[in-house]
């Protein structure tokens, strides 16, 4: 079924839009759940949540592309939950490794000053990303977007676990630069 009948199913308050959203999209938002909390059943729970916040969320907002709307609701509730169970110890450390990683480049808004800033620095990053070749624009996303270990990006497109490191380093420090030359750092 196309996104735009998804979303009108929504907006209609039918049910079958859980349904069909589960056939589309069920995987997807699994898989983002999956490599944040690393547990099979917070998992099912994220994506049983993610499906809630979609039908509050919907009316009154209109989602032009429904993927990313609910990626984002996923990654949004899944980071929450990780947080409330303090998941070190079962989540296998991908957030804070990931997080870890990209501390040079970007740091968190700590202050009003810096928070008032944030969707500046946003769009500064796509920018960023959009001038990037396809494939490190996707190891990007794919590690600091869907916190996806290493082996599995490795995996995914097909080069080793070093290499992929070597690529995120290297995109890591593009960022730095550019996020230099943008007034941020």
């Amino acid at each position: 079924m196309e996104d735009s009948r998804i979303v009108e199913l929504y907006w209609e308050r039918s049910e079958r839009a859980i349904s069909e959203t589960s056939d589309k999209y069920g995987k997807y938002c699994y898989a983002i759940a999956y490599h944040i909390l690393a547990d099979p059943g917070d998992a099912d729970e994220s994506v049983n949540d993610t499906y809630l916040g979609a039908w509050n969320a919907m009316p009154p907002h209109r989602p032009s592309l429904l993927s990313t709307f609910l990626g984002k609701i996923t990654r949004r509730i899944s980071i929450n939950r990780w947080n409330s169970r303090k998941a070190d110890k079962r989540g296998k450390g991908e957030i804070p490794l990931a997080l870890d990683e990209l501390a040079e480049a970007v740091s968190a808004p700590g202050s009003p000053e810096e928070e008032v800033t944030a969707q500046e620095l946003a769009r500064c990053i796509d920018r960023f990303l959009t001038s990037l070749p396809k494939e490190e624009q996707d190891m990007f996303v794919c590690r600091y977007w869907f916190l996806t270990p290493v082996a599995e990006i490795a995996e995914k497109f097909s080069a080793s676990p070093s290499k992929v490191k070597s690529a995120l380093l290297r995109t890591r420090n593009k960022l730095k630069v550019h996020l230099k030359k943008e007034g941020f750092m």
